[in-house]
């Protein structure tokens, strides 16, 4: 074939080339336009071309050469479109999957907690993290110079060593909200305090400096505390199961009397006696007592006309029981692995 016909042949092809990726284009590149390729062959055989054809013939081999050249880089373009549209969203595909987390167990055991009561006719309370004397311990039946203040490590934010009552700290517990509730309430009070709490403790897989407590309070005109062992009783048997039975045991606290400590029977043996609960059958959960009435009386509330109870118990502590964690303080150290266990507990 003359050297004419095969540039001929070349240009016919080019109207019909195609790519859809970059593998066939550097195919394409390669069979024409590199060292072995097609238009170099030509470019050889130019040097036996008479030298009165030279002219015409070297003219339409650089043709060539630009159409070829030029239709490659237009295939080129035109992948290079398809896969810029190919990685753009698609608003109007289905979203991906997406992990969206799940709740902490404190924060799902909380909410249970808030729940039970709330169905009983309990509303929320909150107040500040950072107290004061009065609403932490004096209203609360402590004395200047009682001994139960010793009870409770706490941290001090102001300190002043004459006037006890003038100092400021990070509450101990979260009973100040329900001095703050009596303070602007009367009765009838029906309220729950959840909230962080602080105490100067050593950190250990069984104690933290900080953690979380839910108080309830009812007040109102006589309450006994048989309302309050069936509030408890029913609580109990909404968080661990219908068949859980409670014991009520003697104890001191400087803001309720008479005083008392909760056990549950153990929800691992079913009362029989096991490791976790020490072989006695029951476990402890919280505290709880009838209202002192230098309580009442030191919020703006007549004792002789109403009575109280409140109780009080540790989230980590109903946690724990709940969800058999061994160590407090994995629920402050965000390991995501930890946390991922919780995925169906809410």
């Amino acid at each position: 074939m003359a050297l004419l016909d095969k540039i001929e042949a070349i240009k016919a092809q080019m109207a019909s080339l195609q790519a859809d990726s970059e593998e066939a284009l550097e195919a394409l590149r390669i069979k024409y336009l590199s060292k072995k390729g097609e238009l170099t062959a030509l470019f050889a055989e130019f040097k036996d071309v008479p030298a009165e054809q030279k002219r015409e013939m070297g003219q339409r081999l650089n043709e060539l050469k630009t159409l070829v050249t030029e239709r490659i880089t237009t295939l080129r373009e035109g992948v290079a479109d398809k896969q810029k549209q190919s990685n753009q969203v698609d608003i109007t595909r289905p979203a991906y999957p997406q992990y969206v987390g799940t709740r902490h167990p404190l924060s799902v055991v909380r909410r249970q907690i808030i729940d039970i009561f709330a169905r009983l006719g309990f509303t929320l309370a909150e107040g500040p993290e950072v107290e004061d004397d009065w609403h932490v311990f004096s209203a609360l039946n402590f004395a200047a110079d009682h001994p139960a203040r010793d009870m409770q490590d706490t941290f001090f934010i102001e300190q002043n060593p004459t006037d006890v009552t003038r100092n400021i700290v990070l509450r101990s517990h979260t009973s100040s909200v329900q001095v703050r509730t009596m303070e602007r309430a009367q009765p009838p009070i029906r309220i729950i305090c959840p909230g962080r709490v602080f105490r100067n403790e050593a950190i250990t897989a069984r104690a933290h400096c900080f953690f979380h407590q839910i108080e309830g309070l009812y007040i109102d005109k006589n309450v006994s505390f048989a309302d309050l062992k069936q509030v408890l009783l029913h609580f109990a048997r909404e968080l661990y199961g219908p068949e859980t039975q409670i014991r009520l045991r003697p104890s001191y606290f400087p803001f309720t009397e008479p005083s008392a400590e909760m056990d549950v029977s153990c929800m691992l043996c079913g009362g029989k006696g096991c490791s976790f609960c020490k072989h006695t059958g029951w476990v402890e959960i919280l505290g709880c007592g009838m209202v002192d009435p230098n309580v009442l009386e030191a919020c703006g509330i007549d004792s002789s006309v109403y009575s109280g109870y409140a109780f009080g118990l540790g989230i980590e502590r109903i946690t724990n029981l709940k969800y058999m964690v061994k160590d407090l303080r994995m629920f402050s150290e965000n390991d995501v692995r930890f946390l991922d266990e919780f995925v169906s507990a809410h």
